[in-house]
This record gives C-alpha cells, structure tokens and sequence, in this order.
C-alpha cells in the first residue's frame, strides 16, 4: 500500500519518526516522506541521516497552525499523526498548551487531510487515552474520538483515519529505561510506588502497528497491540540489581497500572492473534463486518491493563534487550 506513495509524519522529528523512516523507507520505497515538526534544530540533526536520501523531505510546522498544514499535505497520500504535548506533569501545569496541540491539532489536522483529500490517516494514541486520569490522557482521549468521527465528518470524500494505541516505549527518550541507566552508578533508584506497573513495547513494534492500521483499516478503528507487562521494580532490578530502590510516590497526574482498554471499551472490542481493535460506537460501525474481518468478540467484561495482562517479561528478557539496543536507548 505505502509503495511509492507520499507519507508525511507530523512530530516526525520524535522517537517514533525516527524508528518508523528508516524502516518505512527500507521496507516500502516510498517516492517521499516528510517530517512535519516545529523544532528545527531536531530537524537539522535528523536531516544529516538522510542527508543522500532525497526522499526525505522538512517541513517546519506546527499542528496548531492550519494554513500550514495545507501547504503541507499538498499531495500527500498517507499520514501519520504523532505529533503531541505527551509529558504528563508538563501536561498538568499547562494544560491550556496540551489542549491547543493534543486537541486543536487534531482537528485541524483532519479539516486538512480531508479538503486535501489525504487517503489515509493513522493517529498515535496511548494507553492513558482508557480510562483517563490526567489531562494528556483526557486530550488523547479527545484527539481519539474525534479521529473516530472524522470518518463521518468527511462525509462523500474518501479520507479514512484510524487510531494505534500503545503503552510505555522502551528506550524511548524521557522514559524509565534510559532515565535508570543514567543514574544507576548512583546506586539509589527512585520508585514512585513498588505496585507500579507497565506495558513493554518497542518502536518497532509500535511501526509495525501502523503498518497493519494502513492495510487493515475501514475507518474509525482503534488498534491496539498484545505486548507484555513488568513492575517497574523488576526494571529497576534489571538494569541495576545492587541499587537501592526509595520509594517517592507518583507524580502529578501519574497512574499506578497502564490501561488500554477499558470494560466500557469491551462491547465494542474484537480480539486478533496479535492485537485487538476497539471498533467505533456511532453509525453501528461496530456490527460492520468488513472492519470486524476475523475477529473474536472479547468479554463483555474484559479489560487490557498492564496489572492484569497474561504476558510479563522477564528481567532477563529485558537485560538481553537493553544489551542489544544500548546504542540507542535514550537517543530515539
């Protein structure tokens, strides 16, 4: 599908962006991708990766700003919004900034797909979206419900938009793999409650899902990937097993388990061999049988949460993990 087409990426600048153009590029050959993002000196250092690679284009832009936008999507096939304000304590002190970027973004993003006439759109989501207990998972969730109906709201033009949904990154900057790492020669590691629980997902897992969105979807789906859980002691156990472990509560707006679909999620969700996809609730597009394909209705009790999953990794899973990847962790 992605095949010589033009695929922009908003936030492409990101750890996602950064693990989804290489592989897109190797994978697909496609004629362009353009990474849409307001910082440019994160661009100026990504573009001297792809410095020979002349299907790699910049765009300097923000989500906020709809005109650009427009200039933007001129021609483009496919999109994949990863652009957000994600950080939750930053989110809770500035939320009049997360709701312009998680929310207005959105919706301008998908005022432009559509007159543009974008055939494709796959938005980036997480599992603080479920159930949501502070404002980046209250925007998310928001951002998700309206990329859900922008299918209705494009109403004759082709324009299709789907959402992935996925928990912790590993290695991801700014998350607690790299964070332990940095400080475990300090030989006191910082938990904020020893219940704490959390999905384990790679990049390349989380690309590979939206991939399959692009290929799978009929529009309004929310796809979200089977991975497994660990405490965050057992990281911490992990990555610096002699370490001291003080126990320094949860932040602001901070969740004890990771939740990705909620029991109010269950009616509307099918079960896959490596996934599961949340079908919309409006237009009965939830009984459509070509967005339901193969799928197993899931109990109408169900929930998917890091606490309760029925997969966990391992610490030496992990530790092989970290080895393998040291590269890079931190730096995507």
């Amino acid at each position: 599908m992605l095949h010589g087409s033009s695929i922009l990426v908003t936030g492409g600048t990101g750890s996602f962006g950064h693990t989804f153009i290489p592989m897109t590029l190797a994978k697909y050959s496609p004629k362009r991708v353009i990474i849409y993002s307001r910082d440019e000196m994160k661009q100026w250092e990504m573009a001297k990766l792809f410095q020979n690679d002349d299907r790699v284009r910049f765009f300097i832009g923000d989500v906020r700003d709809k005109d650009r936008l427009y200039r933007a999507l001129s021609g483009v096939d496919y999109v994949v919004h990863a652009a957000a304000t994600k950080i939750v304590p930053t989110a809770e002190y500035n939320p009049f900034e997360c709701i312009k970027t998680n929310i207005n973004g959105a919706m301008n993003l998908i005022d432009a797909c559509i007159d543009q006439r974008v055939k494709r759109v796959v938005a980036l989501s997480t599992d603080k979206a479920s159930s949501p207990v502070n404002l980046y998972g209250a925007t998310k969730l928001a951002s998700d419900k309206v990329f859900v109906a922008g299918n209705s709201y494009a109403g004759g033009k082709e324009t299709r938009f789907a959402v992935v949904r996925y928990g912790n990154v590993m290695g991801s900057r700014g998350s607690v793999i790299p964070y332990f790492l940095s400080i475990a020669e300090q030989g006191v590691l910082p938990i904020t409650d020893e219940r704490m629980t959390r999905f384990m997902i790679t990049l390349e897992e989380g690309v590979e899902l939206v991939w399959h969105a692009f290929d799978d979807m009929g529009g309004g789906e929310i796809y979200v990937k089977k991975i497994p859980s660990m405490k965050v002691t057992d990281v911490a156990n992990a990555i610096a097993p002699e370490a001291e472990q003080q126990i320094i509560g949860i932040r602001p707006g901070e969740k004890l388990h990771e939740q990705m679909i909620s029991v109010e999620d269950a009616y509307y969700t099918y079960e896959y061999a490596d996934y599961y996809k949340i079908l919309p609730n409006i237009h009965d597009w939830s009984q459509d049988i070509k967005r339901i394909k193969d799928g197993t209705k899931v109990a109408d009790d169900f929930t998917y949460a890091s606490n309760t999953n029925d997969d966990w990794m391992r610490m030496e899973t992990l530790r092989e993990w970290i080895a393998a990847n040291k590269n890079k962790i931190g730096n995507i």
